[in-house]
């Protein structure tokens, strides 16, 4: 059977009883070039472990379980676990897992691919976008490759530069944490059913080392925090009106000088290591006094 013929796929849900869920974000991905490109990006070797997120209908878990050691791939919809058996059931070293990765033992998961490189590949549904960044992100030290096929629009937030319209503080956790590279923009006709927005296959490549760690790496996510919760204020009225840093006027003042921040500059203007500057600069200022 071929996965990325729409007719096939169309006659595959039929035999099942199944329509995709709108409450899911369920869209299948029907385009072989798209699937290449998204495999591709991901530079898999017969010794890598690979996560996916979202099975659907086995579209992608086949062509990971071609190239990789072993995949283990989640999905939250129970009714999808009869087609999987049919359109993977054939492949030993693909394990289908029917939870939801946001609560799923994510950590237990990735033990069990240990062994060699650990990547994470995946069609994620949209309306969980965020959340499942920030789980993976979190686990980066773990991973070697991130490779996501997402919304556009999101893929542009986490690739932006300082002084843009789409950066933001997903944007900085993003870039602390990988470094983001846009592929390639994914037509909606590529999915069945087509999605109305565009999307993108997003790849994330874990940096080796964290500049900061314990609570350098808490407090500097609350200046980034800061600096992005008024957009059209001062980063100097933003550091000193943000309850969770505490600081009074004074010492936000203290702070951007000692970093050597113009007060009237706004957050979106700061690049990660300005603002990595303006966190070490708050915490010198808090321990003076």
């Amino acid at each position: 059977m071929n996965l990325t013929a729409p007719s096939q796929v169309a006659d595959l849900l039929r035999r099942h009883g199944f329509r995709p869920r709108k409450s899911l974000g369920q869209s299948f991905l029907v385009d072989q070039n798209v699937l290449d490109r998204i495999v591709d990006s991901a530079d898999l070797s017969p010794e890598d472990g690979v996560l996916e997120i979202g099975a659907g209908l086995g579209t992608l878990s086949r062509a990971l379980a071609a190239r990789g050691r072993q995949v283990i791939s989640l999905e939250i919809d129970r009714d999808l676990i009869p087609v999987l058996s049919e359109t993977t059931g054939d492949l030993p070293n693909l394990q289908v897992v029917c939870q939801d990765a946001l609560t799923a033992d994510i950590d237990g998961l990735l033990e069990t691919l240990a062994g060699g490189h650990i990547k994470v590949v995946a069609n994620i549904p949209y309306y969980v976008t965020s959340p499942l960044l920030e789980l993976l992100l979190e686990r980066s030290g773990r991973l070697s490759l991130i490779v996501l096929l997402v919304q556009k629009e999101v893929a542009q937030r986490l690739v932006a530069r300082p002084g843009t319209p789409d950066y933001g503080s997903l944007t900085v956790f993003a870039q602390y944490h990988a470094e983001a590279e846009l592929v390639s923009v994914v037509s909606p006709k590529a999915f069945l059913p087509a999605p109305k927005v565009e999307s993108a296959i997003l790849r994330l490549t874990p940096r080796p080392r964290r500049s900061l760690s314990g609570e350098d790496e808490a407090r500097f996510f609350q200046v980034v925090r800061a600096g992005f919760s008024q957009r059209r204020k001062t980063l100097y009225n933003c550091l000193r009106s943000f309850p969770p840093l505490g600081l009074s006027s004074e010492l936000a003042a203290q702070a951007l000088a000692q970093a050597g921040i113009e007060p009237r500059r706004r957050g979106e203007t700061l690049s990660l290591a300005e603002f990595a500057r303006v966190s070490q600069a708050v915490e010198s200022r808090r321990a003076a006094g």
